[in-house]
């Protein structure tokens, strides 16, 4: 998969409910829930970056949300980040770009590690706390405006629960196209490195073996260097990289 094609896998998978196509810049509101929900895709090179940020701001402004912008390590934003050096843009949250074709999936851990495997269309309430408890940022309506984040796209959900029935970890399999996106993968503190995780990631990549996806692809922080082990050791390779320019740090927004 070429990078254009992922950013748009990526934008189709996490889609933010309020967007503007604005000369060939999308931009992305949701209440703050999430950096790539509530950040500017420069999609399209412009021929004034200043005057097309300086646009940006009134429209982020107009929501009460900072101004950010998700920038892919290429030559396309070599000039668009001139201008964001120039106004003193932070630089945070790099983030890498991980695929994996289908077919040959990882080896299954053995059954000790996790006695159930529940598989669904849509997160359940369980799902969603666990996942929520984890990786969220706010309360009840944050939630809300995540869940609905999360309905957008045709998805699979997989939850694990430990020996004694209590849920351990999720995943959640994004499919766009015949390709597949994994996101929101989360282990509750106390079933860290059990090989729970390990567990989820195998059950979501099954799952998508069944339903004939070609590619798989998912996105982790630079600094999570234990959860990259895990992906590499379940095929996936690096393919590319982004970080989050925010014109003022005001507060933190999740997820990458």
């Amino acid at each position: 998969m070429g990078l254009a094609l992922v950013e748009e896998l990526m934008d189709r998978a996490w889609p933010a409910p309020d967007r503007e196509d604005a000369g060939g810049w999308v931009l992305r509101a949701a209440g703050g829930v999430t950096q790539r929900a509530n950040s500017v895709w420069p999609r399209e090179q412009t021929h004034d970056d200043e005057s097309a940020v300086s646009a940006a701001t009134q429209w982020y402004r107009s929501r009460r949300l900072p101004l950010i912008f998700q920038i892919f390590e290429d030559e396309r934003s070599a000039g668009l980040n001139a201008v964001l050096d120039a106004q003193r843009f932070t630089r945070q949250s790099e983030t890498l770009i991980m695929i994996r074709p289908g077919g040959t999936l990882p080896a299954t851990p053995p059954d000790g590690l996790a006695k159930a495997v529940e598989i669904s269309e849509e997160p359940s309430e369980e799902w969603l706390r666990l996942w929520w408890s984890v990786d969220g940022r706010g309360g009840d309506a944050e939630l809300e405006i995540a869940r609905k984040i999360l309905a957008s796209c045709p998805s699979i959900y997989v939850l694990v629960r430990d020996d004694d029935g209590a849920s351990a970890a999720v995943g959640r399999l994004a499919l766009v196209d015949g390709k597949g996106g994994i996101y929101c993968m989360a282990t509750e503190g106390e079933h860290r490195r059990q090989g729970f995780g390990r567990r989820v990631l195998g059950a979501l990549l099954e799952a998508g073996g069944h339903r004939g996806v070609s590619e798989f692809w998912l996105l982790v922080t630079a600094s999570n260097t234990g959860a990259q082990a895990l992906y590499r050791g379940a095929g996936f390779a690096e393919h590319g990289r982004y970080l989050y320019r925010q014109a003022r740090l005001r507060r933190g927004l999740s997820g990458c």
